[in-house]
């Protein structure tokens, strides 16, 4: 899953609780120093933050892969990542939207019959 939005907008808040509600209990800090996190929960979360990156090389891609290894990954900064990262099958795209509210707009590849708790 990738998401996307300017600085401030809420990224690491919006993986946090997807990581709670993967039952992840430890806490979920953002990864922008360390490019990348792992987290056990229900299933295991890896949370890789490509901000500093201009562009992913083939060789730091080596790096990374590990973090897809059986596990739901969410990605900030996807952009970084374009042409190197597997094809994401959710987008996440997060927004300011004044007076404290963001817009949050999710768009990929989701069963259409599942739902909420299931």
């Amino acid at each position: 899953m990738t998401i996307s939005g300017e600085l401030g907008s809420g990224k690491t808040t919006f993986v946090r609780g997807a990581a709670r509600a993967l039952g992840v209990d430890g806490a979920v800090t953002s990864p922008t120093y360390t490019i990348g996190h792992r987290y056990e929960g229900r299933v295991d979360v890896s949370h890789l933050d490509l901000f500093r990156f201009k562009n992913v090389s083939a060789a730091e891609w080596g790096d990374l892969e590990p973090y897809f290894d059986d596990a739901v990954v969410f990605v900030e900064w996807p952009e970084a990542g374009e042409g190197v990262l597997p094809p994401a099958r959710v987008e996440v795209r997060l927004e300011h939207g004044g007076e404290g509210r963001r817009l949050v707009t999710i768009a990929g590849d989701v069963d259409p019959g599942l739902r909420h708790g299931d």
